[in-house]
């Protein structure tokens, strides 16, 4: 063997053994590539599972609070359906009361004896329903002695519309104590209701608020 020779093979064995270390290298390049692009597409994975997942607990968190809203309205609505028809039929029960005359009038002179006591000044004006005017007028002075003798109730000309009761007022009509029914259920309103709502509902009809709890 001549010295090309020994040249050109000690060069064909360098050239191999250089490819020899690049397919190593390529191949631990490609392997590498390989691992990152796996781990990323597990992370993308992962982040849309999560997105998807949050979208859905997010969808799915609105459904239920639409659907309480709805709920709510519905038991709004029950609720106050209850109460005015309560409240109807109280109105028809005061009418009923009035019926029994002589415990209404007990009760119209207790309102009187009370606003007279209530208001600072001599002199009051009184102010009742059409029928209680015409059933009073004949005996008012008697009355409103009897009631008040230290003041001077004076029975309004004109009648008011009101279901019953009175309602007082100072003669400049700065100070008034309404003691209608009508304004006696207004004052009571809330407190009515609320009893209204434990008599009919005692366990809760809940969720909603409609009358201040």
């Amino acid at each position: 063997m001549n010295q090309v020779e020994e040249l050109e093979r000690a060069l064909l064995a360098r050239a191999e053994r250089l490819a020899s270390a690049y397919r190593e290298m390529t191949q631990r390049s490609r392997d590498t590539i390989l691992r990152e692009a796996a781990e990323r597409l597990r992370l993308r994975e992962q982040r849309e599972e999560s997105i998807a997942r949050s979208l859905g607990e997010r969808a799915f968190r609105q459904q239920v609070q639409a659907s309480e809203l709805r709920m709510q309205s519905q038991l709004d609505r029950v609720r106050w359906n209850l109460v005015t028809d309560v409240e109807g039929r109280l109105r028809e029960r005061l009418q009923a009361y009035m019926t029994d005359e002589a415990a209404y009038q007990l009760t119209l002179e207790h309102y009187l004896i009370q606003a007279a006591a209530a208001i600072e000044a001599e002199e009051l004006v009184v102010e009742v329903n059409a029928r209680d005017r015409q059933r009073l007028a004949p005996e008012w002075e008697a009355l409103a002695h009897r009631l008040a003798p230290d003041k001077q109730l004076r029975l309004a000309e004109h009648p008011i519309p009101c279901l019953g009761g009175a309602r007082v007022a100072s003669a400049d009509n700065r100070i008034r104590v309404d003691n209608t029914f009508e304004g006696r259920l207004e004052r009571l309103r809330a407190r009515i209701q609320q009893v209204i709502l434990e008599r009919l509902l005692p366990g809760g009809l809940d969720t909603g608020n409609l009358f201040g709890g």
